[in-house]
């Protein structure tokens, strides 16, 4: 293998001019740049990645804390956060919470044992000791989706509240008036801030959301299935399920089939967290979409900021509704989603 010594040899300068063209030092002329280069290209020379960040005390490297990485929502989000670094010049080393703040804090002191430069996070349940105390130490971190009330650390996320009025108006327009909600965690923010939505925009129309119609589930298929089941039980089934996530909104799906009824001429059904399966889906699910790929962009975005010393900003995006047939037909046939609102730059 190829040293720098060598492509020094090869391209007749210094290994000092050698070790500055590969930092994009501008002090090298572009004659000695062209050379360096090309000496690099024929010996097939790669750089230490060790022997630099010790030099210089970086890793280019960040580290990922997700929620649950069999939730398709948190796979595009690691698919965008990957890309986005990989543009900059940073590479992603990727933990999965599993919902556990346990294994969350197993990530976070992992990551910062290997000395990465800064820390995307998912909450999980509220957060963990271990990730606040690298909060609060300093660390370059930026919280993506979930956040945490009263730790100084930019979030990036969506904002649902719009959709889920729009969502809660075309059922009204449907007929539907019976309402409930599959809840995610109510140690998370978003678990809690979708049923507050939710709550909210039945209040504009009048309808109320007994206790008997929110349901406590914990972001998995299983919790989803056990709550519609104990809807479908009740004297008076709701005429829709809201569920505050993807796979609970799976789960509920099957219980509704279990039970030998149809979605939606039996009971309606409509998801928090668009996925491409709610398309293959009989019938297709309305969904509330969250722009997850640029989530993820404007998350990497934020950290570097932060870590190359400028100030990281909380970003929000707008959430929309995307109508398909799991809540029944308006009138004319199809329902049309509204358009987004623009982007807010906020603080949480």
């Amino acid at each position: 293998m190829a040293s720098i010594k060598d492509v020094a040899v090869e391209a007749g300068v210094s290994v000092a001019t050698v070790s500055r063209v590969l930092n994009g030092h501008p002090s090298v002329s572009p004659g000695a740049r062209a050379r360096v280069l090309a000496a690099v290209e024929a010996l097939g020379y790669r750089p230490n990645a060790v022997a630099r960040s010790l030099r210089t005390d970086q890793t280019r490297t960040l580290g990922l804390v997700i929620s649950d990485v069999m939730n398709p929502y948190f796979t595009e989000l690691a698919r965008s956060v990957e890309e986005e670094a990989r543009a900059l010049g940073y590479s992603v080393i990727i933990g999965n919470a599993d919902e556990r703040p346990d294994l969350q804090d197993h990530h976070v002191t992992t990551l910062l044992d290997r000395r990465i430069d800064g820390l995307l996070v998912s909450p999980t349940d509220g957060g963990s000791p271990r990730m606040l105390e690298a909060a609060r130490a300093g660390t370059p971190m930026v919280f993506v989706d979930r956040w945490i009330p009263g730790v100084d650390v930019p979030v990036v996320r969506s904002d649902g509240r719009g959709a889920v009025r729009d969502l809660v108006a075309h059922l009204y327009r449907l007929g539907h008036r019976r309402l409930a909600i599959i809840a995610g965690p109510a140690a998370t923010t978003t678990g809690r801030e979708r049923v507050d939505a939710f709550r909210e925009a039945l209040a504009e129309y009048g309808l109320p959301l007994p206790d008997d119609r929110i349901g406590q589930g914990d972001f998995q298929a299983e919790s989803g299935r056990r709550v519609t089941e104990g809807f479908l039980d009740l004297p008076e089934p709701p005429d829709v399920v809201f569920a505050a996530d993807n796979l609970m909104a799976l789960g509920a799906l099957d219980a509704v089939r279990a039970r030998g009824l149809r979605v939606p001429e039996d009971i309606a059904l409509a998801a928090f967290d668009d996925i491409r399966w709610f398309v293959h889906t009989d019938p297709p699910v309305t969904a509330i979409a969250q722009p997850t790929g640029d989530l993820g962009r404007a998350a990497v975005r934020a950290l570097v900021d932060r870590i190359e010393g400028r100030t990281g900003e909380s970003v929000t995006l707008p959430a929309r509704l995307v109508v398909r047939r799991s809540c029944g037909e308006s009138p004319s046939g199809t329902a049309h989603p509204p358009s987004p609102s623009p982007v807010r730059r906020s603080t949480p």
